[in-house]
Order: structure tokens, then C-alpha cells, then sequence
């Protein structure tokens, strides 16, 4: 496919991903989140990269949202696929066997907010905003905000915030979780994400992709059953060479030297 409304850099083992859509605010159309939908699959049949940043195109926004005017012709099935669309875009996210970091560089609303909160984490710079205003349209967020803001700031916050659709600034996003880490500007955000990215890189690719899956695999469900998943998984890293080298290393006590794509080199401060 080639991609009207994103934009791919490859570096480093590291791949971003920038929604451009800047006329429109970088926001979720049917012809973006199908590209993204297309592009990601691609990275989840794999090989995947190290790591992922997802920004938008530098302006007022990182995504405003879906796209409002597409939406309001929109009949009731349309809109139903049009939100399973949006589902699978957010839930590929999550799929990533490898860290996904959302770069925010001004607003992240609606939909912005909802690909953000299916990140494994996020960045933002100072001017940067939250929040899922659906309810001011007579909507409610349908990428999988009702489901993924909960588990990110508690039950309460997250029917107070979807409730009101009030806006959420960046130290305010800091203090409840949504972000771990507040930026002057863009290029700082852009290059921390990358330092750490190239920090998890030094570790075991498949290690860090179980403990994603243990991780995703373990929210909503009992404590029981999220440690049964993760018993799985920790014996998984044991049929790995990387536990056995990541073992030996240690032992010897030498750096490992972690299985990697082709050409990769590795990572060291």
C-alpha cells in the first residue's frame, strides 16, 4: 500500500510512525486508520523492529481526533465500522510484540487520546492536551477509550473525565498516568523516546515481548488467571537462547550478546 497520510522512518532498529494529515489536525479519518490498520498488521506478522514511536506531524497537534466531518453523515452501520476500525488500529497497538511510545506534541483528543492509551507508554511536550470530549458530540469514545482509560488512571477519574469531556494539560496528564514523562519541546521528547527504545534494545527482544504479552494478558482478568498467563510466558524465556546467553553473561559477568536483526548493532550508552 502506499501511504497517503503517514509518514515511515526506519533507524536504528527504531521505526516512527507519524500520522500527517497537518491541514486536518493529523486527525482519524477511514483513509488513516485504515493505512495505520495496514502498516501495522505488517509489523505484528513480523519481523517486528525493536521499537516503535507514534507522533504526529508538527502543528497544533499530535491527532485532534476521528474526523468529525466524516463522521456526522455517517448512518449507524457506518459508524459501527467505522469504530471497528478504530478497535483494530488500537488493538494492533497492543499486539506489537515489541514497546510502543507515543510522542504527544499538542492535542491528543478523542481518538488521539484513545491510540495514545493503547501505547505502552507516552512522552508529551509541555503544551500538550488530553481528553476524550465524545459526549460535547453526543458520542462516546468508541477506540476503545471507555475500556482502556479506566485501567490506565482507576474507574472513578476515567467516568469523571469521559463524563464532563474536559481537557487535561500536561502536568495534570503526568500526575494521573497518562504520560510518564513531560518534555520542553518536541525534539526533546522525540530523542528521549528514542534513548530509551535504544535502552530496552539492549535487552532480550523475546524477553521484553513475553513480558508485554504477560502484561497485556493479566489486565481485567483475576489475579489467578493473570498468573497462569505469566507462568506461561516465564517458562516460554526458558526455550529462549537469549535466557541462555542473558544467563552466561551474567554469570561470567560480561555484557550479553542478545540475538538481533541483521545488521543491528547493538545499543550502549
Amino acid at each position: 500500500m502506499d501511504y497517503s497520510t503517514l509518514l515511515i522512518d526506519d533507524r536504528d532498529g527504531v521505526t516512527t510512525v507519524t500520522v500527517s494529515r497537518p491541514a486536518a489536525r493529523n486527525a482519524l479519518n477511514a483513509r488513516v486508520l485504515t493505512e495505520l490498520a495496514h502498516f501495522l498488521s505488517g509489523l505484528v506478522a513480523g519481523p517486528a523492529p525493536r521499537g516503535v514511536i507514534l507522533t504526529g506531524a508538527p502543528g497544533p497537534a499530535f491527532v485532534a481526533g476521528a474526523d468529525i466531518r466524516e463522521m456526522a453523515v455517517m448512518t449507524p452501520e457506518e459508524g459501527e465500522r467505522f469504530g471497528m476500525l478504530g478497535q483494530r488500529v488500537t488493538t494492533l497497538l497492543e499486539e506489537l510484540p515489541c514497546p510502543v511510545v507515543a510522542c504527544v506534541d499538542g492535542y491528543a483528543l478523542g481518538g488521539g487520546c484513545e491510540v495514545v492509551l493503547a501505547c505502552d507508554f507516552a512522552y508529551a511536550t509541555e503544551r500538550s492536551v488530553f481528553g476524550q470530549p465524545e459526549v460535547v458530540l453526543g458520542l462516546i469514545p468508541g477506540f476503545g477509550g471507555c475500556v482502556r482509560l479506566q485501567r490506565l488512571v482507576g474507574p472513578a477519574v476515567a467516568r469523571e473525565l469521559i463524563y464532563t469531556g474536559r481537557h487535561v494539560d500536561a502536568p495534570e496528564a503526568l500526575r494521573l498516568g497518562l504520560v510518564t514523562a513531560v518534555f520542553a519541546g518536541r525534539d526533546e521528547m522525540l530523542a528521549a523516546a528514542r534513548g530509551v527504545l535504544g535502552r530496552i534494545a539492549d535487552n532480550s527482544a523475546t524477553a521484553v515481548s513475553l513480558a508485554k504479552a504477560a502484561l497485556n494478558a493479566s489486565r481485567g482478568t483475576t489475579v489467578a488467571a493473570g498468573l497462569a498467563f505469566e507462568l506461561d510466558a516465564f517458562r516460554e524465556a526458558f526455550t529462549s537462547d537469549d535466557m541462555r546467553e542473558g544467563t552466561a553473561a551474567f554469570l561470567a559477568k560480561r555484557p550479553p550478546a542478545f540475538s538481533r536483526p541483521t545488521g543491528e548493532p547493538p545499543h550502549r550508552d
